[in-house]
């Protein structure tokens, strides 16, 4: 496979097609242009000294060729920006590769391109365009420091970097269906073609991993055995649903290409059955193995060069030097004064006995608050955010000066993915708007989810958080809508929730303000739990049970959430450290500009300043504060 990546992608035991064939060479002759085009730019030629509309010309199309190479390596981030098209549009045919000389060809070309922009003086460049190299640099700088990890899978601009590679919420097993069910188009026969092209290709991927597996095993790393447990459930879950017919993988692609002529689910189900679920019983067999293995030690600490690993997994979480240790006793603190927040609302609702975290799980178990148990239940809680959605929708010109569209649709998660997931996650869609966001909620159990702590869910996830958020990212250069920061972006949907509450949500609901309270209450407990994990050896039923007893939360709910920290390590603390940051820049834009100040200038420079590392945050607002005195 590795001997020809152009065809690589390509199952080489069945023909391919025209369409096929062509994409396949427009993918390898793109991609070979694409180099030499990249080595020979004036882009990249003798220092800019003035800023000329050439200057600008020339920054531009360098971050155009730096993303273009980027995405070359994660063609599924080009389908769900909807650029693969026109001369890109062999990217819709491939997926990402997941194998190890994947993985290093990724590696090469952060470290090619790192080397050109290092040597690039952009002091010619306007601020935006100077940030844009920025951030090209921090990401690749962190990334690359965590491929000389002896393990993991790296996000490049992205959130989701971990040491296993296939796990309860990792893995290709997971992303794949699930991408090509909800961002991979079918709108005509080219579509579907390059659906069962793409779907020609999971057994790869999941080989790929399969060979990563064995490798971080073989260093001793196993993942901790409730782990396994889960990912052995989902895995089996998997397979029996792509037996028989196919399944959802099947299902899909059948739904959508009623009106289009063509054998496609006999295609599709010939795939699944004689490639797919074949590989996914080798993951499962590897995983079994390793479950023979493991232990319930929960944290980095207990793993080979987990300390360096866990050193390295926040500081790319946080974008700051700060230590486990000091975070640790930072979420303490905030912990510490929201609870202070949240003591006088209890006590006016006649919560008068015992601990906030005590009242809250009390508050927790009035079914006022709860959601039936069933279908119905279930049906109440996406109509809930629908309209949740349309409300802070119509509240957004109060808080920007220009607004983008909120393009959002909801959705529950698949079957297969709600054990080992969160309660709910989303991010915006396409560039040009044809692929909506996603708030993608888990609904595998209603009790996950209250009436009084829905509402700031949908504002993190939807609008003004990570859907509002990406949409003005979608309107900077390509390169920025592709990366993204973890304290910015989580960091952002938290001010999302503060910003809602600002604007009225809960005005006359005091419980409604009780489930944000207690919603940023928990990304300081975040801070304290993943910590408590990776540096100080808690036990995984430490972690469940400091939830529980410091802020009230249900076990339905946190059991997933610590799971989801053994995996994702350092991620947690990346939400109240962003959130922590961008407070402290409005303090000091207001500060700086008094009477001047306005929320929806400051708002509007964080979001029109993109997806950032914290202290390219900081610059951005200085530069705001800036024009607005000239102004």
């Amino acid at each position: 496979m590795q001997d020809t990546p152009q065809d690589s992608h390509f199952d080489p035991r069945r023909p391919l097609s025209r369409r096929h064939a062509i994409h396949a060479l427009a993918a390898g002759a793109a991609g070979f242009a694409l180099s030499r085009s990249l080595a020979g730019s004036s882009a990249w030629a003798a220092p800019v000294h003035a800023a000329t509309p050439s200057v600008a010309a020339d920054g531009a199309a360098a971050l155009d060729r730096i993303a273009w190479r980027l995405l070359e390596h994660s063609p599924e981030g080009a389908t769900g920006l909807g650029v693969d098209t026109g001369e890109h549009a062999g990217l819709r045919y491939r997926l990402e590769d997941r194998s190890r000389a994947g993985r290093d060809a990724l590696a090469a070309t952060l470290r090619e391109d790192l080397a050109r922009i290092t040597a690039l003086d952009t002091s010619g460049f306007d601020h935006a365009t100077r940030t844009s190299f920025a951030v090209v640099k921090s990401a690749y700088t962190t990334a690359l420091d965590g491929f000389a990890q002896p393990y993991g899978d790296v996000a490049v601009g992205g959130w989701r970097n971990t040491p296993y590679v296939v796990i309860q919420n990792v893995g290709a097993y997971l992303d794949t269906p699930k991408f090509l069910d909800a961002d991979h188009p079918v709108r005509g026969a080219e579509d579907a073609d390059a659906y069962l092209a793409r779907l020609g290709q999971l057994d790869a991927q999941l080989d790929g991993e399969l060979e990563r597996m064995r490798d971080a095993a073989g260093k001793g790393l196993i993942a901790p055995d409730f782990l396994l447990d889960r990912t052995i459930a989902q895995i089996t879950s998997s397979i029996a649903d792509a037996q028989g017919e196919g399944g959802g993988m099947v299902e899909s692609l059948v739904s959508r290409t009623a009106a289009i002529p063509g054998d496609w689910g006999r295609q599709a189900k010939q795939v699944v059955s004689g490639k797919i679920v074949p590989a996914l019983e080798r993951q499962l067999a590897e995983l079994t193995r390793q479950r023979g293995l493991a232990t319930g030690a929960p944290g980095m600490r207990e793993r080979p060069h987990g300390t360096e690993f866990y050193a390295w997994a926040l500081r790319a979480s946080t974008t700051t030097p700060v230590p486990a240790e000091e975070i640790h006793q930072l979420g303490l603190e905030q912990l510490a004064e929201l609870h202070g927040r949240m003591d006088p609302i209890l006590r006016s609702l006649g919560y008068t006995r015992g601990t906030v975290g005590q009242r809250m799980a009390v508050l927790g178990k009035d079914r006022r608050f709860m959601f039936s148990a069933d279908d119905p239940g279930r049906a109440e809680i996406l109509a809930f955010i629908r309209k949740r959605i349309d409300w802070i929708r119509a509240q957004m010109p109060r808080a920007f000066r220009t607004l983008v569209p909120g393009n959002v649709e909801v959705r529950r998660l698949p079957l297969s993915e709600e054990p080992g997931a969160p309660t709910a996650y989303g991010g915006a869609g396409s560039k040009d708007g044809s692929i909506p966001g996603k708030m993608w909620i888990n609904l595998r159990t209603t009790d996950l989810h209250r009436k009084y702590d829905m509402p700031t869910l949908v504002h993190h996830e939807s609008i003004p958080g990570h859907v509002w958020q990406g949409e003005y990212a979608n309107r900077l250069p390509l390169i920025r809508s592709i990366l993204a920061f973890n304290a910015y972006s989580e960091g952002w949907a938290l001010y999302g929730e503060q910003l809602a509450d600002e604007l009225g949500a809960y005005d006359h609901d005091p419980v409604g303000r009780l489930g944000y309270l207690q919603s940023i209450a928990f990304r300081a407990c975040r801070m304290v739990v993943d910590t408590g994990l990776h540096a100080r050896g808690w036990s995984r039923d430490d972690a469940v049970r400091f939830f529980m007893e410091k802020n009230g939360n249900k076990r339905e709910e946190v059991t997933n959430e610590v799971d989801r920290y053994c995996s994702w390590p350092g991620q947690a603390c990346g939400y109240k450290m962003g959130h922590n940051q961008i407070n402290r820049q409005r303090t000091r834009a207001r500060q700086a500009l008094g009477p001047a100040y306005d929320l929806r200038d400051f708002d509007q420079a964080v979001v029109d300043g993109g997806n950032v590392p914290l202290d390219v945050l900081a610059e951005n607002i200085s530069a705001y504060i800036e024009g607005a005195r000239k102004a």
